[in-house]
């Protein structure tokens, strides 16, 4: 795609504004988007993200050191990982070190996820509707029951509504 602002270099930039209910999507070029006043932010490596993670994780459990020096060094039955190890290569080495390392793991992935430790996925734009409409149907159920759980009865009341509504 091509920039809208100079015609000459790929887009690279691509922006999506919604005012008043409109739509507007813009695509310009690096060089386009500095002279408009737009930064632009290269992506993070993710397993430069998870070292930094990991070592800000390291960090705020100082005070819990003889702890963890236990956790660094218990080590994966079947492959032979240690913690320690994937806190270096941020890679696991086999699918058993998600449970042996489930704890610090989910501390990991919630502290990524904003607190969600299961994937949830994105509906593409392209999904016909009444599909989007069974996705949408499939989460409120999930949270009505999770609420019903809780015994959080308001907003399973909310849900239960919102859940008739689009039925």
């Amino acid at each position: 795609m091509q920039c809208q602002s100079c015609k000459k270099n790929a887009a690279t930039i691509h922006l999506t504004e919604i005012s008043n209910g409109q739509r507007m999507e813009t695509h310009l070029c690096e060089s386009c988007a500095l002279k408009q006043g737009l930064a632009v932010k290269n992506q993070i490596p993710l397993n430069e993200l998870l070292s930094t993670l990991l070592a800000v994780q390291s960090e705020s459990q100082a005070d819990s050191a003889n702890s963890e020096e236990a956790d660094v060094n218990t080590s994966c039955p079947h492959c032979g990982m240690t913690l320690k190890q994937f806190r270096k290569t941020t890679l696991l080495g086999c699918a058993n070190d998600y449970e042996v390392f489930e704890n610090p793991l989910r501390l990991l992935i919630e502290k990524t996820q904003d607190g969600n430790i299961e994937h949830r996925g994105k509906v593409p734009s392209r999904v016909p509707a009444d599909a989007k409409k069974q996705i949408e149907l499939m989460n409120l159920r999930g949270k009505l029951e999770a609420a019903v759980k809780a015994e959080d009865y308001e907003t399973a009341a909310k849900l239960r509504d919102r859940i008739e509504q689009i039925q």
